[in-house]
């Protein structure tokens, strides 16, 4: 009986921070590839969410060939959730090849961000935003869907 208690009490930061269409998303933090910082705020539309290297690198591939400042044009922020990464492979390598994107990722080093919006692992989470209420949610397992969606939205 303890053991559930501590379950259920263990997973009820994870309830509690999950957000729904109509909810207003709380404010964040996070560094991007270039240790410059990023605030969540109104003016943010789009907030993609990849949470395994798999999702991040639909991202890439739909971005491919974009000039840069595609995504800000678009009031879009990625956040990328690399905690499973090992911290010296993610600050000798990953990183660093990073900073050759053309496009900022926020980079969420502990789960503090990522979480707050589940989705399947392989997949990019899509978050439509207004004056930072959710208004919509999707998801894309591939980069050419996710590319199409992006090029419907008005710079």
């Amino acid at each position: 009986m303890k053991f559930l208690v501590v379950l259920l009490l263990s997973l009820l930061p994870v309830w509690a921070q999950a957000v729904e269409v109509g909810e207003r998303l709380a404010p964040w933090t996070l560094l991007d590839q270039f240790d410059q910082a990023y605030t969540l705020d109104n003016q943010a539309q789009i907030l993609l969410v990849a949470r395994s290297m798999d999702a991040a690198k639909l991202v890439d591939a739909a971005l491919q060939g974009q000039p840069k400042g595609y995504l800000e044009a678009r009031r879009a922020v990625f956040v990328a959730d690399i905690q499973r990464m090992p911290r010296l492979i993610a600050k000798l390598f990953a990183v660093p090849a990073m900073q050759s994107y053309n496009y900022r990722v926020m980079l969420d080093r502990d789960a503090r961000i990522a979480p707050r919006y589940p989705a399947p692992a392989d997949t990019v989470l899509w978050l439509q935003l207004d004056q930072g209420r959710l208004v919509a949610r999707h998801e894309y397992n591939a980069a050419t869907e996710l590319r199409q969606a992006l090029e419907q939205v008005k710079p």
